[in-house]
């Protein structure tokens, strides 16, 4: 059975793909989608254009960096997953968020576009066999197979679920 232990991936992702205490990598996408759904109905829409301090992003921005950077990562897999060797570029996160027009998108439409984003990467990873899913590529300049992008998916979730708690809603995040 494939797990962590598995996964290639620049240094700088391992804090994302330890996040999760799940060992399967569709049972840690599943999990950390009914958690973050459960969160995003908790947050109060006054604190929706909010952001914690001058230069940060507001929390539909954060939303909508967390849905392009899920929908980068998916890709990525999927590229790899088909065995296409074409070295995948870097996305600049702050560009994206800055042209994203996050603000004047209505709450409702964000969170239903995550739900079903979330959806086809959870039916995407669970279309892949263990030959897929261990198959490496170029992302960024660094060498990463489809297992780590599949932990990478909730792990930057979860990330971003911390700093909701903590910086947005003023609670500090349970340990695990």
């Amino acid at each position: 059975m494939l797990n962590k232990k598995h996964a290639i991936a620049a240094e700088y992702y391992h804090k994302y793909i330890n996040a999760s205490t799940e060992k399967e990598v569709l049972k840690a996408i599943k999990k950390n989608s009914a958690e973050f759904e459960k969160l995003l109905k908790k947050i109060p829409s006054k604190k929706l254009n909010h952001a914690y301090a001058e230069g940060k992003w507001t929390i539909k921005e954060l939303l909508q960096h967390i849905i392009d950077a899920e929908r980068v990562f998916a890709y990525r897999a999927l590229r790899i997953a088909r065995m296409d060797t074409t070295p995948l570029s870097s996305f600049d996160e702050n560009s994206w968020a800055s042209h994203s027009r996050a603000p004047e998108r209505r709450w409702a439409d964000l969170v239903k576009e995550f739900r079903w984003l979330r959806k086809s990467t959870e039916i995407l990873f669970a279309s892949f066999d263990e030959d897929q899913l261990l198959a490496k590529g170029t992302a960024s300049n660094h060498e990463i197979n489809v297992l780590a992008l599949g932990y990478i998916i909730p792990g930057h979730v979860e990330h971003h679920i911390n700093i909701i708690k903590e910086k947005y809603l003023g609670r500090q995040p349970k340990a695990k």
